[in-house]
């Protein structure tokens, strides 16, 4: 399977608004880069509360089964005019991509995180995005430290790695109906 450079990338995959790297003086990089599309945190954010109430009245638990929005505080950057939110400590947020992605039938995307977030103890964490899965890709933003972590909307925040098939797959995620596709955003955990 071999990865995809950046003409390829500007030729097969679907990116939406795309940009190109360059040097942005104070901003954590994003665009094409070698071999690999460094996407932007949007500015929609859902940053985890620990004081959910649960329905016995102890510690709220989290189920990816029953996984609500009263779990989350929600804060839109552009809303409150800032240009970042705040993680607590050891804590985490959900935050969708500027970016829409198409990934084509023969083409797998991987997502790691950026050196700048990484070297700060914080870790972004996206499932491979299959072939032929559209939308806005949904990231969970780590705080792994002790300190509460600053996160600037519309910056640099993961890089994704298109990995290209040496054959074309019998069953895609469109052709599955996966239940992610086509998300205009932010979507919360589900289990059909």
């Amino acid at each position: 399977m071999p990865v995809l450079c950046d003409t390829q990338i500007r030729e097969l995959v679907s990116i939406e608004p795309f940009e190109d790297n360059v040097k942005r003086p104070r901003k954590i990089s994003f665009g094409v880069s070698s071999y690999g599309y460094d996407v932007r945190v949007g500015t929609l954010f859902k940053i985890f509360s620990s004081v959910t109430p649960s329905a016995g009245g102890g510690q709220a638990i989290v189920d990816p089964k029953n996984f609500g929005e009263d779990c989350f505080v929600t804060i839109d950057t552009a809303q409150t005019g800032r240009d970042h939110v705040i993680i607590p400590p050891n804590s985490f947020a959900l935050a969708e991509t500027v970016e829409e992605l198409r990934i084509p039938r023969d083409v797998l995307a991987i997502c790691v995180g950026k050196s700048t977030y990484a070297r700060c103890g914080i870790i972004v964490n996206v499932t491979p995005l299959e072939p032929e899965w559209r939308g806005k890709v949904t990231i969970e933003i780590s705080n792994t430290t002790p300190l509460p972590a600053k996160i600037y909307a519309g910056e640099g925040i993961a890089q994704m790695i298109f990995l290209k098939a040496d054959r074309v797959c019998a069953v895609s995620y469109a052709d599955k109906k996966g239940k992610y596709q086509d998300q205009p955003g932010l979507v919360l955990p589900r289990v059909d």
